[in-house]
């Protein structure tokens, strides 16, 4: 964040692109969860959960404004994970008057992730395992050891494991009076998260924002306005991403390589080299991305097993330490093909949008184009191909991403692909 932008953060808040009506919905929640910190405080016994549903919200007195367990959704670059951070801030926060001020100790730490009483899980490999939220419920079960609540922030609540779901759902349902659960995932659609566990949480949507506002921020951090409007225009609603965009050289070659697939397709004798590039780049990047966390993380663990040590004893130091190391390379090559998986459904979708502009430049739609600076390329699409065909496009990469999911190898999950994308388009 550049120095203009942190010159204008009055609360956590702020962070929140376009999303007002969350921030206003937030913000009172937490005010709320002061007053039920106080009436817990003052009960005897410390464990009566005030607590009440939020089906009649705005209409009832101020406590029930608050609930246990929050389940944010949005599409990717909505800001849910934001969103659920900043409200943890804000729970936290110590300011009198201003709820999650963004600048007391408690704010501070909880944006750096450093606050005690708060533990944020971000899943490293393909899922999140029950042991994982057993371990972190038992903790979060104590009382806070600094702040008012002890909060657990479990980001891709869609990566968790049956079991591990339904570990968490005890806890929703039967809750310590001090623990608030902060869910975040893409939809409230059975597949990403249990209808169960949903229906225990008070829900927060969150929308894409517009990309006025993700501009703004943009160059309030520093980018030229061109370049920041550019980029916020073909992020997809991503702040994140319009940032990488607007900054890193690499993020551009990515985005232009993989939209370089649909004219690809077109040429039997070049299409499958193209796909297996765009393999091999999103391997490439994974691996840049987890080699320095994967070596800090070894060195960390060998020293903490005793190695380098020159004391008595110390040659032995690491003799019957190898399956430790051994699960942590398991977990960090886990993390390598989440990452190469992200890096690839990016890509996919970024492909994906190319064809749906083609089929709405086909129609003369007046809809707002994904990637209006290819507009040359989707109307020579459109040109080429039937809207029909132009839609199998799509489906075909639709398929791919599913497949993915699956656990299919990359290679031959975009190979199908291109092969669809081909016989579509040339048929």
């Amino acid at each position: 964040m550049g120095a203009a932008r942190l010159a204008r953060v009055t609360s956590v808040f702020d962070r929140l692109v376009g999303q007002q009506h969350v921030v206003d919905e937030l913000a009172a929640a937490a005010r709320s969860a002061r007053a039920v910190s106080s009436d817990i405080a003052l009960a005897e016994d410390g464990a009566v959960s005030m607590f009440s549903d939020d089906s009649g919200a705005g209409t009832v007195p101020v406590r029930s404004s608050m609930t246990h367990a929050w389940l944010f959704t949005g599409p990717p670059g909505s800001g849910r994970s934001v969103a659920a951070q900043c409200f943890a801030a804000a729970l936290q926060c110590e300011d009198p008057d201003v709820v999650g001020c963004g600048h007391c100790h408690a704010c501070s730490t909880v944006m750096s992730g450093t606050h005690a009483d708060v533990r944020r899980i971000v899943p490293d490999g393909l899922s999140i395992s029950v042991k994982l939220i057993r371990e972190t419920v038992q903790i979060a079960a104590r009382r806070p050891a600094t702040g008012r609540w002890q909060v657990v922030l479990i980001e891709d609540a869609d990566r968790l494991t049956e079991q591990a779901a339904n570990a968490l759902l005890k806890v929703v349902e039967e809750p310590p009076s001090r623990t608030v659960i902060l869910l975040c995932a893409p939809s409230v659609d059975p597949e990403d998260i249990s209808v169960t566990l949903r229906s225990r949480c008070r829900h927060i949507p969150l929308t894409m924002p517009s990309v006025s506002a993700i501009a703004d921020v943009l160059t309030a951090d520093g980018v030229d306005a061109e370049t920041a409007r550019w980029a916020a225009s073909v992020c997809g609603g991503h702040v994140g991403r319009a940032r990488r965009l607007a900054t890193d050289d690499q993020a551009r070659s990515q985005r232009t390589q993989a939209l370089g697939l649909a004219r690809a397709a077109t040429r039997e004798s070049t299409v499958y080299g193209d796909a297996e590039n765009l393999v091999r780049t999103a391997e490439s990047v994974a691996k840049s991305i987890s080699a320095e966390m994967d070596e800090a993380e070894t060195e960390e663990l060998r020293t903490a097993l005793g190695a380098g040590g020159t004391g008595k004893g110390s040659a032995g130091a690491l003799r019957g330490s190898a399956g430790v190391l051994k699960d942590l390379e398991r977990q960090q090559k886990s993390r390598r093909t989440r990452l190469q998986r992200d890096v690839l459904d990016r890509a996919l979708v970024d492909l994906a949008a190319l064809f749906r502009d083609a089929v709405v430049a086909a129609y003369g739609a007046p809809v707002a184009a994904m990637h209006p600076d290819m507009a040359d390329q989707t109307h020579r699409m459109a040109a080429y191909a039937p809207p029909e065909r132009l839609l199998r496009c799509v489906e075909a990469v639709l398929e791919c991403r599913e497949v993915l999911d699956q656990n299919v190898k990359p290679k031959f999950a975009v190979d199908a692909m291109v092969a669809s994308i081909a016989t579509a388009l040339r048929r």
